[in-house]
């Protein structure tokens, strides 16, 4: 078994923008095809610039705030429950469009080429 408590766990940046902040619960190796399991919170007007990648899907959930995530060029909304699954290769850049913080809770499956 592994526990952990957010309240508990240090800051962190996001690789792809210093600026935001994460916590990371899990992490590469902890469990069989995870890359990790975090929470990121990102102010008004920050973003995670557009990425792809090419050995694992993203899953992401909003727990508050709100926003936007740019899947291949198509602009979908991030509003509290909302879920969204990146594709393996697919571009994805989140911005918080909203006045208070964008708050989500994320996680990656690594994938195996054949």
């Amino acid at each position: 078994m592994i526990s952990t408590s957010l309240k508990d766990l240090p800051e962190e940046s996001v690789s792809h923008n210093p600026e935001i902040k994460k916590k990371v619960m899990l992490r590469l190796g902890d469990l069989p095809h995870l890359t990790n399991f975090s929470q990121a919170r990102f102010a008004p007007g920050q973003s995670a610039p557009g990425h792809a990648h090419q050995d694992m899907c993203e899953v992401f959930f909003v727990e508050a705030g709100s926003g936007v995530i740019h899947i291949d060029g198509k602009e979908n909304l991030l509003l509290p429950g909302t879920c969204v699954a990146v594709e393996l290769g697919e571009v994805h850049e989140i911005v918080n469009t909203g006045s208070t913080e964008l708050v989500l809770t994320y996680f990656g499956l690594r994938v195996e080429k054949a």
